[in-house]
């Protein structure tokens, strides 16, 4: 039988990917629900390509240009928070949550109270509502598999594996378009510079965050959470070409690696088709080609980002929501002008400093924390800049 395959977030670079891979192969997939933001051609696009059944823009105000472009399909529009929980939740066997930010919170928790596979690019879920989700997924019966390349290569690394085995996770970082800038050039960085990563095609938000490290911050948070490893037994390396996706030593001191180009097709083809392999369009490593690979400590007083996602892991409480919160505020205010690059993270570090945050018993309650903390670094970045 077609495995029924729904995708939150469509139109971005991992839904893209992802439907690349499902129109390489129809006989496999069939696609339920197609899901984005505000990018009415695009999604439509997508759905009369794959014959969907649903396409939801979460911006109502597209809801009729949605129903105009399907006009004749045989696809259901429908907008709004609602329609995408229920898009979520609805008949696919596999959801990909590739909703950008706490945005897509809630409707990946409706897929996995629901039951379902769901690949997850969307860190942030884990990096805010952690405990709930894995908790959601043990009494629903869902799996959680991760997409991010990162976390992806340790789920390879840990196949036929046990946890108890291991003696420490090694999550590698780019160390995105900045690393080995100086101070000078980091204070005076602009939003393109920063959009600029030299191995990965990424949406703005996620490329500031690879260029302050803040991504392997998060990445840490959700390798957490993911793997069930205390945070002393997580590492992070920099290492600039980008093929060695991560590593896991065991306690014989063996150490295994994920190799493959930068390319998001292998880490989501494995989640799409496992417990089996499908065969992707992606670059084969030449090894000889490649000659070298190169290894390097991450710079704790440049980036302070990693120390930050330590510090609000070990905090515990809503700390990793607030830190996820405030990055993505401050990140929008540095894409539009308004402050610095280095300003990013000490503002992450100010709202840490300032904001105590209460346990979260429920989604409703991570849900009001994200919106009060954003709301506490809006006014505080504003009335800065005023």
């Amino acid at each position: 039988m077609k495995k029924k395959v729904s995708i939150l977030g469509a139109t971005g670079s991992v839904g893209r990917s992802t439907l690349d891979l499902l129109e390489r192969a129809p006989e496999r997939f069939e696609v339920v629900a197609l899901t984005a933001k505000r990018n009415v051609e695009e999604l439509a696009s997508a759905a009369r390509r794959t014959r969907a059944r649903l396409a939801v823009i979460a911006d109502p105000r597209r809801l009729g240009d949605l129903e105009a472009l399907l006009e004749g399909s045989g696809c259901e529009a429908a907008a709004g928070p609602e329609a995408l929980t229920q898009a979520a939740a609805g008949d696919g066997d596999w959801v990909m949550a590739a909703i950008v930010g706490c945005a897509g919170l809630l409707p990946t928790m409706a897929a996995v109270e629901a039951g379902k596979t769901v690949a997850l690019a969307n860190k942030e879920a884990l990096v805010t509502a952690g405990p709930l989700m894995t908790q959601a997924a043990q009494k629903s019966g869902a799996r959680l598999l991760p997409v991010d390349s990162e976390h992806n290569a340790i789920f390879q690394c840990l196949a036929g594996n046990r946890l108890k085995d291991v003696a420490r996770l090694i999550l590698t970082a780019s160390g995105g378009p900045f690393r080995g800038a100086s101070e000078k050039h980091l204070r005076e960085a602009t939003p393109a510079q920063a959009v600029a990563h030299p191995k990965w095609s990424m949406g703005a938000k996620i490329s500031v965050d690879s260029a302050t490290l803040m991504n392997k911050g998060l990445e840490l948070i959700e390798a957490h959470h993911l793997f069930r490893l205390p945070p002393e037994k997580i590492d992070i390396v920099v290492h600039p070409q980008s093929i060695v996706h991560s590593l896991v030593e065991f306690i014989d001191g063996s150490l295994l690696a994920q190799l493959g180009s930068a390319d998001m097709r292998i880490p989501i083809s494995y989640a799409l088709a496992w417990p089996e392999r499908i065969q992707t369009p992606a670059a084969r490593l030449d090894l000889i080609e490649l000659a070298r690979l190169d290894f390097e400590a991450p710079d704790p007083e440049r980036f302070p980002a990693l120390r930050l996602a330590r510090e609000a892991l070990a905090s515990g409480g809503g700390a990793s929501v607030v830190l996820n919160a405030a990055n993505e505020i401050a990140v929008e205010m540095f894409l539009a002008g308004r402050i610095g690059f280095i300003e990013i993270a000490s503002t992450v570090e100010e709202t840490l400093a300032n904001f105590s945050a209460p346990v979260p018993k429920n989604i409703a309650d991570v849900v009001e924390l994200d919106r009060e903390t954003r709301t506490r670094v809006a006014a505080t970045l504003k009335a800065g800049c005023a």
